[in-house]
């Protein structure tokens, strides 16, 4: 007899308590997943993307580094930063970025485990397994914890929605490159590797 298949959700929502050191013990020691938490505690466990996701992750963080290197303006992350952000939630953004002003400003061991501030600048790339909704939802959630700019890359669809504080989502269909405005002075992302 066979063995019963189990169909999952490619998330898996789990609603349990933790805390902050539990969180992080168990991000510590499951690697090989992806974990987030909500504001109102609901774990979020999501598989590892596939290669195709995974390599335009890699070059969107590269095009980042580059850039933040140049200038030491402040600090670049990839997906496996985590962030505790003001109302609670525990979020890992594709890419993100954090002025030298705020990075400083953390203490040393603050620095170590999930950073306890909203990033400046954070960018989302959809997967085909995310769902459209709740990546908006997020990117809303960190421009309402204190990002300057938010980009969510959706390479299905050749479109990029703009996402700042105040304002109207900005939707750009199919474009070549993507400034960084004033929050990223000088940065400009080639899209042509992320979108192809």
């Amino acid at each position: 007899m066979d063995a019963p298949t189990i169909a999952l959700t490619p998330t898996l929502k789990l609603k349990i308590d933790l805390s902050d050191e539990q969180y992080f013990q168990m991000c510590q020691n499951n690697r090989d997943l992806k974990f987030e938490r909500t504001a109102k505690g609901v774990l979020l466990i999501m598989p590892p993307t596939g290669g195709e996701t995974s390599n335009r992750n890699a070059d969107l963080t590269f095009q980042i580094q580059a850039w933040s290197r140049q200038n030491n303006l402040g600090k670049a992350f990839d997906s496996n930063g985590g962030f505790k952000l003001p109302n609670g939630a525990d979020r890992s953004p594709d890419a993100s970025w954090v002025s030298i002003e705020r990075w400083n400003a953390l203490t040393p061991e603050q620095r170590e485990k999930f950073i306890p501030l909203c990033p400046d600048f954070v960018v989302e790339l959809r997967s085909p397994s995310d769902s459209l909704t709740e990546l908006r939802e997020k990117m809303q959630e960190y421009i309402a914890n204190g990002a300057g700019l938010g980009w969510l890359i959706d390479r299905k669809n050749k479109r990029v929605e703009i996402y700042r504080p105040n304002q109207e989502v900005e939707i750009l269909e199919n474009p070549a490159a993507l400034s960084g405005e004033d929050v990223l002075p000088g940065f400009v992302l080639d899209l042509n590797p992320i979108m192809s």
